[in-house]
């Protein structure tokens, strides 16, 4: 049986919501002194980039990017199996810098305070905010995110899929159905 597949947003609907999520981290912090972007791989990081373009566009100056990995961190490695391990790119300190975490789907919470755990091995940051292009809901955790793209209840055995292309840049964000 198929499974049935919905588009929740397009490239120009991504685009807005990257533009707006921007627009929020800049207001909230009062500009992007002691800002820095961190991308959860994968998918995160690729969005992380993306904020840091518009941010870098809108104030002029270059926001601080990172990446991290959180293979090693997660509480279900077990359970996964072997997974190859990604590399954590923080080229910069950590210490007194407003981070701003991004990721492509919220869901448990599970995969936001894996990367925590993860950043705070590379130093203490003043703040840790949450970007997220996709809020499904379900936490497990309590974790919530300070920015959101979009809210999209689903259901537990639904599934929230960013398609990326060969670029990565996110082209769409599709709804699957079992």
């Amino acid at each position: 049986m198929a499974k049935a597949e919905t588009i929740i947003l397009d490239k120009a609907g991504i685009d807005r919501a990257i533009t707006r999520v921007a627009h929020e981290i800049l207001e909230y912090n009062k500009g992007c002194v002691d800002l820095a972007l961190i991308g959860i791989r994968t998918g995160g990081d690729h969005l992380a980039s993306l904020l840091q373009s518009r941010i870098n566009k809108i104030e002029e100056i270059e926001v601080p990017l990172g990446a991290v990995d959180i293979t090693m961190y997660r509480d279900d490695l077990a359970a996964r199996g072997s997974k190859p391990i990604g590399k954590t790119e923080i080229p910069f300190p950590l210490d007194g810098k407003h981070v701003v975490l991004v990721d492509d789907v919220l869901y448990t919470g599970r995969t936001i305070r894996s990367a925590m755990d993860a950043l705070m091995d590379f130093g203490r940051p003043s703040t840790i905010q949450l970007a997220v292009l996709i809020d499904r809901g379900h936490r497990e955790l309590p974790i919530r995110s300070d920015y959101v793209g979009r809210n999209v209840p689903t259901a537990r055995e639904e599934d929230v899929v960013v398609v990326f292309d060969e670029n990565q840049n996110p082209v769409e964000v599709k709804l699957v159905k079992p």
